[in-house]
């Protein structure tokens, strides 16, 4: 249970960086519950990488995210606490403080997109 425990406390030394973030792109600072889980699609070894945020529901925290080609297939995405993008991919971690609506693409060069859709703020 220790390394858990651990990785959380490594995400929440990004909140400098997340309320960064927020500030430049105009969004509230919400942070995620670190305890509740991110749909993830694939192991993000792919360019772009892309993410929004739906409204937190069940024992999903409202983040999807996913490198590569898009598929509407029912299991595109897997649950997986947060914590694992600090090893994953730490470069995710500055957006997960933008409100729900927003979404991300970012490369590993330094491209970053960041806009708010309006049709991702409700679950329908």
């Amino acid at each position: 249970m220790l390394p858990h425990i651990l990785k959380i406390e490594e995400l929440n030394e990004h909140i400098e960086s997340q309320n960064s973030i927020c500030k430049k792109y105009d969004s509230d600072i919400k942070p995620i519950d670190a305890q509740l889980f991110i749909g993830l699609a694939t192991g993000l070894e792919f360019e772009p990488i892309n993410g929004f945020r739906h409204p937190e529901h069940g024992t999903m925290n409202g983040w999807y995210i996913w490198s590569g080609e898009w598929s509407d297939s029912h299991d595109f995405f897997k649950p997986v606490h947060a914590s694992c993008l600090v090893e994953m991919c730490p470069e995710i971690l500055k957006y997960l403080s933008l409100d729900v609506g927003f979404r991300f693409q970012i490369d590993r060069k330094g491209y970053e997109d960041v806009w708010f859709d309006e049709k991702i703020t409700r679950l329908e």
